[in-house]
């Protein structure tokens, strides 16, 4: 027996190092082992003993700690493929691979019709005249003249729930027609309520939790107290974050996190604070710079109309043109296909020697909204630098999950049938209204869940969501925020019967206190 785990310690040692050789920190880490190795505090003659106690006293322990971290939260992301081949790994169910096929080959049609109406390549060589005008308003960008007034989203959240309403389990027998508007034929195991409320358990049982109104503490201290304990929340914090250990970091902001810590505390737990990414991201401007792509004109058209037509976010449209047209460069990106069911688009390119290439070069194709998975992150950030790679971070771990039809409990299926579960087994009374008025409730919530909330929530209520999901590193808690708040506007959805008008009860989410609707939502008043 000890044999065999001597072996399967070693095996993982093995995969680590493997691993380890592919992150960006690896050259970084390496250079500082070899300064290290050189230095006085290791002896030759005792090589292996000094340069291990090295490691421990300097803060390349830490750094390497959460190199594995990093790896085992990516690794858990795909953990049937150690039993699986790469295609069964990443969907085991027929029906929904070949759903996401199809997908794909749609918006890729819809992409080169949209080619041919405007007479434009999908990318080309962007003229001299040009670069030196992008370059010189690279700060200014929402100045930068081009021309938007043809262009189309490839697609939006409604057409894309309209793909998910069409799939078919061929194992499944439908009773009656009038079950199509229903999930239930779609066998996907997601969790039960009590197994939410275990799972955010500190959330549901904190007394002092950031986020919450003074009025809505759950103790008995004052106002003045309360800043009295964010300040101690704060000095906290600065002392975790001295320490750099990602895990701390992500215990820490389960109780929330201070403003003023919210960006270093997500670098941190999300592994985007990496010392070559200036020299990365003036790449990716310069690829930016010099190749002109129809994705450039649907981003700028994109942010056109989504974060410069939103009061929380039109300030920050010139760095979010920067970061999306950037990010649309960036070929890393295309790691996330390891973990997700979807492929990146093949597509011919026009030139002297026409070659098939993944289009566009990170391998996502930008939805109407996608640019508010972004625009959050600008209150946390000055410099674009770490704005991005935290941006990116943080879709890699999440939001790619949100556009993919896939059986993962993460995915937006899985969290629109959590949600239908929730809904149905928890708040009966609006179910049944709702299904006695044919009224779809996916409909109702799916442009809050696909978004993550972001453009319907307060900035600073959004970002608390948001803490959640990196905390308790599941996006569980979008769905749940949902039903709580259809529960908290009961009352009025009972005396609405049409879409229109429920959409028009639930248009203003302003006033809405999320961590207190969270709460709420884990320890009553809903029973079993």
């Amino acid at each position: 027996m000890e044999e065999l785990k001597d072996k399967s310690l070693h095996l993982t040692a093995e995969k680590l190092a493997e691993e380890l050789q592919k992150m960006d920190i690896y050259n970084e880490f390496y250079e500082d082992l070899q300064m290290l190795a050189a230095s006085q505090d290791v002896s030759i003659d005792d090589f292996k003993k000094t340069l291990v106690q090295a490691v421990n006293i300097g803060s390349m322990e830490t750094n390497l700690r959460n190199a594995v971290f990093h790896w085992l939260r990516s690794h858990g992301n795909n953990k049937q493929i150690v039993v699986r081949d790469e295609i069964t790994s990443r969907e085991p169910l027929d029906y929904l691979r070949k759903a996401q096929i199809t997908w794909e080959r749609r918006i890729q049609k819809s992409l080169e019709s949209m080619c041919e109406e405007i007479g434009i390549n999908l990318s080309c060589l962007r003229p001299i005249a040009d670069r030196d005008e992008m370059l010189q308003k690279w700060n200014e960008l929402s100045t930068y003249n081009t021309s938007l007034e043809r262009l189309r989203p490839v697609y939006a959240p409604k057409d894309f729930l309209e793909v998910l309403f069409s799939l078919r389990n061929p194992n499944y027998r439908m009773i009656s027609d009038n079950m199509i508007w229903d999930f239930t034929y779609l066998p996907l195991k997601v969790k039960t309520l009590p197994e939410l409320r275990h799972h955010y358990r500190d959330l549901a049982t904190a007394d002092l939790l950031l986020g919450l109104t003074c009025c809505q503490c759950l103790t008995t201290l004052s106002c003045g107290s309360t800043s009295q304990g964010e300040s101690e929340r704060i000095a906290l914090g600065e002392k975790v974050l001295q320490h750099e250990h990602a895990p701390v970091c992500q215990e820490f902001l389960k109780l929330g996190a201070p403003r003023c810590l919210r960006g270093r505390l997500w670098a941190q737990i999300l592994g985007s604070s990496v010392k070559t990414s200036e020299q990365h991201y003036s790449e990716l401007k310069q690829r930016v710079l010099h190749y002109d792509m129809l994705i450039d004109k649907l981003i700028t058209k994109d942010v056109q109309l989504t974060a410069c037509n939103d009061d929380q976010y039109f300030v920050f449209e010139d760095v979010l043109h920067q970061i999306m047209l950037c990010f649309t460069r960036d070929t890393d990106v295309l790691s996330v296909f390891n973990n997700s069911t979807s492929h990146p688009i093949l597509t011919s390119l026009k030139g002297k020697s026409p070659m098939e290439a993944i289009y566009p070069p990170n391998g996502i194709i930008p939805f109407h909204g996608f640019t508010m998975y972004a625009a959050p992150v600008c209150y946390l950030f000055n410099d674009p630098v770490p704005l991005y790679y935290t941006f990116r971070a943080f879709y890699l771990r999440y939001w790619f999950r949100l556009h993919v039809i896939s059986s993962h409990p993460q995915s937006i299926l899985g969290l629109c049938i959590l949600f239908q579960r929730l809904l149905q087994r928890h708040e009966t009374k609006i179910w049944s209204h709702f299904m006695s008025h044919n009224i779809h409730p996916i409909r109702v919530v799916f442009k809050w869940i696909m978004k993550g909330f972001s453009g319907h929530l307060l900035p600073e209520q959004l970002l608390n969501l948001w803490d959640m999901v990196i905390a308790y590193d599941s996006l569980e808690v979008l769905p749940l925020l949902a039903v709580a708040i259809l529960s908290f506007r009961k009352d009025n959805l009972l005396q609405v019967n049409t879409l229109q008008n429920v959409e028009s009860v639930l248009v203003d989410l302003s006033s809405l206190n999320v961590m207190s609707l969270l709460q709420l939502a884990l320890k009553g008043p809903i029973k079993m």
